[in-house]
């Protein structure tokens, strides 16, 4: 099944609770919220009180992206606040299995970030300890990004090497997912689709994510 995952970084905040509720009846099936800290990523947006609230507006599962440096300090506060799956990046923790496991044992869906110029081996040896893999088709830090072409030899580099270990370890993609190229990017093998002024800058949302789900062949 494909999962279509709108980003409320694209949303409209002054009407945040309405904007999620309206993407939910309009079918979408997670909730993704980024994480920024200014630091890893130049850009700074939200902590776990906002993770909280979206939790209160809404039922479906909520996908936290930590863009952070040490993310560690933070995975329980995050988990508290009702995040249903956290993934952290590669290069954001000293100790990624510890990390990892930090992420279950608080109760949430633990998945890690490959960056655009991250190899998708440095993933290899606790690809089995997964739920998921994220994978960035644009440099993390801001919406509303171009999608980088050599993306979907990535996503299909992964997917083999999920099917070679005998793993049913989910494949995300977050940058530049569209009408234009989502069918492309499922075609590689991907999953859940992370869109956000796809979905929050159209003038219907149903449609879109309709649209979405159809290109996907999901």
């Amino acid at each position: 099944m494909k999962l279509i995952a709108p980003s409320i970084l694209s949303a409209d905040f002054t009407r945040l609770k309405e904007e999620i509720q309206a993407v939910e009846a309009a079918g979408a099936d997670w909730i993704h919220a980024d994480v920024m800290d200014g630091h890893f990523v130049p850009n700074i947006t939200f902590g776990p009180m906002v993770v909280e609230a979206v939790r209160k507006a809404t039922a479906l599962p909520i996908d936290v992206h930590l863009m952070i440096t040490a993310p560690e300090r933070y995975i329980a506060d995050f988990a508290r606040a009702g995040a249903s799956t956290i993934c952290v990046h590669v290069e954001s923790c000293v100790h990624l299995n510890r990390t990892v496991q930090l992420i279950r044992d608080a109760g949430a869906r633990p998945g890690v970030v490959l960056n655009p110029a991250t190899p998708v081996e440095a993933i290899r040896w606790v690809l089995e300890y997964l739920d998921f893999v994220l994978v960035m088709s644009v440099n993390p830090g801001f919406g509303g990004q171009a999608f980088i072409p050599n993306s979907i030899a990535r996503i299909a580099a992964l997917r083999r090497m999920i099917s070679e270990k005998g793993l049913n370890t989910l494949i995300e993609v977050d940058g530049g997912v569209s009408t234009q190229t989502i069918a492309e990017i499922s075609a590689a093998g991907a999953d859940v689709f992370v869109a956000g002024s796809a979905i929050f800058k159209s003038s219907n949302y149903r449609q879109t994510i309709e649209a979405l789900r159809r290109m996907a062949g999901g």
